[in-house]
């Protein structure tokens, strides 16, 4: 369905926005049943990452010396957004644009040149990021997955959780402590290293090594629990120096929720687009509901506010494209686009009143899949506690 609310914005250029209506055809191809039975059977969306990938849209922000698309976080945002506007669900693909920056960044000319190419010709799949733990949750220097030395290699030993799409990836970054965690709070991000892991030699060589247990969410998104059970990978595998990794991983914070932001901001719009759609058609005593004030003023109010998120989410992505900071703006694009998504989520239900709880209408499945950006890669109440402290310059809270 073509989009029937505009994009307030104005900020894109012309090949951006041919960008955007390359994705939007593609997309066309993969209507919502495709999606509905996916959920239902929560199944991995193969064959539209097999698409994308073919297109070249999930190498967007690979340097074109390595076979990518050489572009920025604002086209990597909006290749996210069109997918979740088109009623589709990026949780099947985004990780592979987020975790970029830390092989970018921090890899070495080795590790690019041996992964980054077949990433980009779609050969190789990184769709996995295997930080998170069941008892450290958003406080990662606490985390207790253990990677030692042994001879040229390290052995890992730890329990993940919130390891997604880990069986559909050929690498994985994992997270893990090289030397023992310091009480001293100036110390704790120090002995965590991150390692790129070619999941092809483990899955040959050492299948015992790693436990994937699927978890099944009030949503399609492929996500496990994980044992490293003495996983021995090589020390090339090492990112960067030792004991460096978590500012690796903050390096993509940054990225990680300017994307998000992007999908939330593709999610509102389609509830909008759906909404108003509905709410022009329905005629109910003589004439369409959207002449109703309780139905037309909760999608305007919803309207403005995904618009506000938008124009966020393209401040944060200027920004981090100009290599200037951009913490407050990644971090405000997030919590905004995140919570007016759920805004007009809630309208769009509304709107469709008993339909909207059908799943053949699609309100039910997207309802349920925005819900997830409130609490992911960040708990709003986190947003919050960094904008306090860094922003409004307040007491530390946690």
């Amino acid at each position: 369905m073509p989009p029937n609310t505009p994009n307030p914005t104005g900020v894109t250029t012309a090949a951006q926005e041919e960008l955007r209506g390359k994705v939007r055809e593609l997309c066309e191809r993969f209507p919502d049943s495709y999606w509905r039975e996916r959920d239902r059977e929560r199944e991995y969306p193969d064959a539209f990452v097999d698409a994308l990938t073919e297109a070249g849209y999930l190498a967007v922000l690979i340097p074109t010396e390595y076979g990518g698309g050489g572009l920025g976080i604002t086209e990597g945002s909006i290749v996210l957004e069109e997918i979740n506007r088109s009623g589709g669900h990026s949780a099947g693909c985004h990780a592979q644009m987020y975790t970029m920056g830390a092989l970018l960044k921090h890899g070495s000319e080795e590790q690019k040149k041996t992964y980054l190419p077949a990433i980009a010709d779609g050969t190789l799949r990184l769709q996995a990021f295997s930080i998170t733990e069941p008892e450290a949750g958003s406080n990662t220097t606490d985390i207790h997955t253990t990677a030692t030395v042994d001879g040229d290699s390290y052995v890992i030993t730890g329990h993940k959780n919130w390891t997604s799409r880990i069986e559909q990836s050929d690498l994985a970054f994992v997270l893990a402590r090289t030397t023992t965690r310091s009480d001293d709070p100036a110390e704790r991000t120090r002995g965590i290293s991150l390692f790129l892991v070619d999941l092809r030699e483990i899955r040959r060589d050492q299948p015992d090594s790693l436990q994937v247990t699927p978890v099944r969410t009030m949503f399609n998104y492929a996500t496990n629990e994980v044992r490293y059970e003495n996983m021995r990978v090589p020390a090339s595998a090492l990112i960067g120096e030792e004991g460096k990794g978590f500012r690796y991983v903050i390096d993509g914070w940054n990225a990680e929720r300017i994307l998000l932001a992007a999908e939330a901001v593709g999610d509102g719009y389609w509830f909008l687009d759906r909404a108003v759609a509905y709410a022009n058609s329905r005629v109910v005593f003589d004439r369409p509901i959207g002449a109703n004030q309780g139905v037309q003023f909760p999608l305007a109010r919803s309207y403005a506010q995904v618009g506000a998120a938008d124009l966020m989410r393209y401040r944060a992505a200027a920004l981090f494209d100009a290599g200037e900071k951009c913490g407050e703006q990644a971090n405000l694009a997030k919590f905004l686009a995140s919570e007016a998504s759920w805004q007009a989520a809630n309208a769009c239900l509304d709107t469709h009143g008993g339909y909207g709880f059908v799943d053949t209408w699609d309100v039910e499945r997207k309802f349920r899949e925005t819900r997830l950006y409130q609490v992911a890669p960040v708990n709003n109440n986190l947003v919050l506690a960094y904008v306090g402290q860094h922003v409004l310059g307040l007491p530390r809270s946690y």
